[in-house]
């Protein structure tokens, strides 16, 4: 989305794109994905100058992924963590955990001090001593000012002379409630109060007594629930230096026997690490002990079976990533990070701890590769991750991780029909002067994660967004347009890749409206245009209401010359994308010969000439127009859409439809129907109908299980004359009727169906 040109150098120096551009563009149908086809022309390293190329919005359903990116930000040395997830609390999540318990009393807390309070945590139950999470204002300096907290230290401290093993000496909730009062001030801090040497000497006391415990090194259940929390309490107190010793016998001691809170112990040590290597004296401490970087690769090459993304092997074999991040360090981290680099493959289960490693390296240890023998990755890891490489045609190519014959050849039937629609909405004579990019490649990921994971290396890219489009050079021949995409798994089993069709305009719109590169195009104001465009034909190609600018339309919120002026700097998401469809539309609807005009000077990189057509030509003489048509639009009479040339329908049956498919030369008498039918399958999130062309007028009705009659119908759309439209939210399953009435007889009728 943000245009299809912009340096990728530019495009790194921009916000990420954030909450406001991350939205649902309805930019993807099911057979709406595409690539293109050079001649096969070599994979851009990391290494080469950096393309031209643009961020696509992210979509909000991009579902988190529990496999590590060293990439994705990270907290460091910033807040503790916040509630228990372990022991007795291992089956509820920290939001669950922090929701107010009825039966504890937080004045037991507040109201107490000294012995008293030691007295009332520990009977509380942990699930109470968990909810102090969440205290605020008074109740929080109360129960965590600094001498309250030294106070419950000591206790830990004294408690854990004789610790069992067990939590039967409520050592937990000494633990926990520690835990909860470096998170709660760490928020809170102007509330609560500063800690200072008091706390950190009585804090060390607990943390030594605990750790010196015979049973703290018990390997149980029991042991574990209470394990886990202490190791990170050693983070929530900024003691990661002082116990990298506790952190080595963990990991020395650990094999996959080792589950439940155990392993939630061991989990636990990575934030103790990580965060850690934001402190100089946890530097200090490894610069010292050399003995803490070989401890962390052979925890990793002793329990290398478990590798597969999700586990905490690869979770903490990362972090010796970031022994070469920090330059005291790096003379131990080299030949670890380069031994397990070169140790595991590079794809499949061991994939997410060897790209993060070759993330820390590239990025953190830059110029570096002939060391690492990573020079050539990018190159190497094409025809490992894209196993795919499909030619739709000599304009097309799909280089894809996983997609079947049927998802490739729906694409590349989506893309190349798209060009039709595209060149009839535009009407051009072809591509601009000096524009080069004669075929795409489309890159599809198997999901956001694989994207996030490998683009960033074989593209040299950023990742935090929902895909790439690399326009290139356009000017410099052989230069090789690109469109970096995944699919979008929180839609299956349906197969959509995100973006798509909207970012295949894009490339349409360059090639064919816009001279030059991105930075020309931008000289003036033109994102109208360009997002407006690839939103409409996007949605119109497809078939797809688009209810967000409708909805937008109702409120009547911008003046047409207004939106004229639109920048990705002055507006956001919903000006930008919603707005800007609703003001090309307008136009192309309404004044189609300037259009046609804008366009005549785009098309040569006149942007002044551009600019006062649009500012001074036509300034502010449709904005009243503009504003009564978007009262009708909110009312859902839009005005017709061009329609898509859909394939023809192949069931012998001329009253039968399909998935995406037409039939031409519909006809009735007046008075009379034309019926027709449908067989959708379980799941169809909606129904679009469409007619178009031809004489006389047409009307179309639908009835869902039944014969869909001007007496009988669930939806109907009359307008005068044949451009009739229909979109059926959640159809059901089965057969669907629909038909024609002829309010004066018709013939020559287009009529497609389509749904997702």
């Amino acid at each position: 989305m943000r245009p299809f040109r912009i340096s990728t150098a530019q495009a790194r120096r921009l916000p990420a794109l954030g909450a406001a551009f991350f939205l649902a563009l309805g930019l993807f149908a099911p057979q709406a994905h595409a690539a293109d086809a050079p001649s096969a022309v070599p994979a851009p390293t990391a290494k080469a100058a950096a393309p031209r190329s643009v961020p696509v919005p992210k979509s909000p359903d991009t579902p988190k992924d529990a496999r590590p990116l060293a990439s994705d930000a990270q907290a460091k040395a910033t807040a503790p963590a916040a509630g228990s997830a372990t022991g007795a609390h291992a089956d509820a999540k920290a939001a669950k955990q922090l929701s107010a318990a009825a039966a504890c009393d937080v004045s037991a807390f507040t109201g107490n001090s000294g012995a008293a309070l030691v007295q009332q945590v520990k009977a509380a139950g942990l699930d109470c001593v968990n909810t102090l999470f969440n205290l605020t204002g008074n109740d929080a300096k109360a129960a965590f000012n600094e001498a309250q907290m030294a106070t419950v230290a000591n206790a830990l401290r004294d408690t854990s002379a004789a610790y069992p093993g067990d939590d039967s000496t409520s050592v937990g909730q000494l633990v926990l409630f520690l835990r909860a009062g470096y998170y709660v001030q760490w928020n809170h801090a102007d509330v609560v109060g500063p800690y200072g040497t008091t706390l950190q000497t009585a804090i060390r006391g607990a943390l030594d007594g605990f750790f010196a415990a015979p049973h703290s090194k018990d390997v149980t259940e029991a042991n574990g629930a209470t394990l886990a929390e202490a190791v990170t309490l050693i983070d929530s107190a900024q003691e990661n230096a002082r116990y990298t010793g506790v952190v080595k016998r963990l990991l020395t001691d650990y094999t996959g026997a080792w589950t439940g809170s155990m392993a939630t112990a061991v989990a636990n040590t990575k934030t103790v690490i990580e965060r850690g290597f934001d402190l100089p004296a946890f530097t200090a401490a490894l610069q010292a002990d050399p003995s803490f970087a070989t401890t962390m690769a052979s925890f990793v090459t002793r329990n290398s079976a478990q590798l597969n993304g999700s586990d905490l092997v690869t979770s903490i074999g990362i972090q010796i990533g970031n022994l070469v991040a920090v330059d005291a360090l790096k003379a131990q981290g080299r030949p670890i990070v380069k031994d397990l680099v070169n140790r595991y493959p590079l794809v499949g289960n061991t994939g997410p701890l060897t790209m993060n490693l070759v993330w820390f390296a590239e990025k953190k240890d830059t110029g570096n590769c002939a060391f690492y023998g990573t020079c050539d990755l990018p190159t190497r890891l094409v025809p490992l991750v894209l196993t795919v490489d499909h030619t739709c045609n000599a304009n097309l190519r799909i280089r894809a991780q996983d997609m079947t014959a049927q998802q490739l050849a729906d694409t590349c039937t989506s893309l190349i029909n798209e060009d039709a629609f595209f060149h009839k909405v535009v009407k051009d004579n072809g591509p601009v002067a000096n524009d080069n990019n004669t075929s795409l490649e489309v890159v599809v990921f198997d999901d956001y994660y694989n994207y996030s994971l490998y683009a960033w290396e074989m593209y040299g890219i950023a990742v935090d967004n929902g895909g790439m489009y690399e326009e290139g050079d356009p000017a410099k021949a052989g230069n090789q347009a690109r469109f970096i995409a995944h699919e979008a798994s929180w839609l299956r089993p349906a197969f959509q890749i995100w973006n798509l069709n909207h970012e295949y305009t894009h490339y349409l719109d360059g090639r064919y409206d816009f001279y030059g590169d991105f930075d020309a195009g931008m000289t003036t104001p033109t994102v109208w245009w360009v997002e407006g465009l690839a939103e409409y034909v996007s949605y119109s190609y497809r078939g797809v209401h688009y209810d967000d600018a409708v909805a937008q339309a109702a409120k009547g919120t911008y003046a047409l010359s207004t939106l004229f002026d639109n920048t990705y700097d002055n507006s956001d998401s919903t000006k930008v994308y919603n707005w800007g469809y609703l003001a090309v539309r307008y136009m192309l609807q309404s004044h189609p010969q300037d259009v046609d005009a804008l366009l005549a000077k785009y098309r040569v990189g006149d942007w002044n000439g551009a600019r006062t057509l649009l500012k001074t030509t036509i300034g502010t003489r449709y904005d009243a127009d503009f504003a009564t048509w978007l009262k009708a639009c909110g009312a859902d009479n839009c005005g017709s859409l061009p329609t898509g040339q859909a394939p023809l329908c192949t069931a012998g049956d001329t009253r039968q439809f399909d998935k995406n498919c037409r039939r031409d030369g519909v006809a009735a008498t007046t008075g009379n129907y034309s019926y027709s039918f449908l067989n959708l399958p379980a799941g169809v999130k909606q129904l679009t109908i469409t007619t178009s062309g031809g004489t006389g007028n047409a009307d179309l009705y639908y009835n869902g299980g039944a014969w869909a009659t001007t007496g009988s119908y669930l939806a109907k759309s009359a307008n005068a004359g044949n451009g009739e439209t229909l979109t059926i939210t959640n159809p059901p399953s089965g057969w669907v009727y629909f038909s024609l009435y002829a309010q004066q007889g018709f013939g020559g009728v287009t009529v497609t169906t389509t749904y997702n």
